[in-house]
């Protein structure tokens, strides 16, 4: 029996082991895979100088070859709902589940502390700063 037969979930996945455990975790909360959203979150792109190679990068091939890896990543998760975004993955991923009216978000924690979590942020903070609803933050 599932925990939220009938509620959305949205698990953000930036294709690590934790946030494949978090899919097949949260996967398991829900008897239709539809409800499930997975979410991966892309940075927008700026030049810092003029170049040719910006001109062949475009953000529909990026989502696409990210759709792509994730349909590949998460093929043994069949019927999921796969989410590319991008911007500030705090952003993206709390705007995705007030949007969808999600029941629940599940993220993983990568556990860093100190200096590396003062210079790159926990995505995971922001998300449950921010959230509309609740967050499952699952530790390594």
């Amino acid at each position: 029996m599932s925990w939220l037969p009938r509620k959305r979930i949205i698990v953000p996945f930036d294709f690590s082991d934790e946030s494949f455990a978090a899919v097949r975790l949260a996967r398991s909360f829900v008897e239709d895979a539809g409800a499930l959203h997975v979410v991966h979150v892309l940075p927008e792109l700026t030049a810092t100088e003029p170049g040719v190679i910006w001109a062949t990068i475009d953000d529909t091939s990026r989502m696409n070859h990210a759709r792509e890896a994730m349909e590949e990543r998460l093929k043994d998760v069949p019927g999921i709902e796969i989410n590319v975004g991008f911007g500030d993955p705090g952003h993206v991923i709390t705007d995705l589940a007030q949007e969808i009216g999600a029941d629940l978000i599940v993220i993983p924690s990568h556990g860093r502390t100190g200096v590396k979590r003062l210079l790159l942020g926990s995505v995971a903070e922001r998300v449950v700063r921010m959230a509309h609803c609740p967050v499952l933050v699952l530790r390594q």
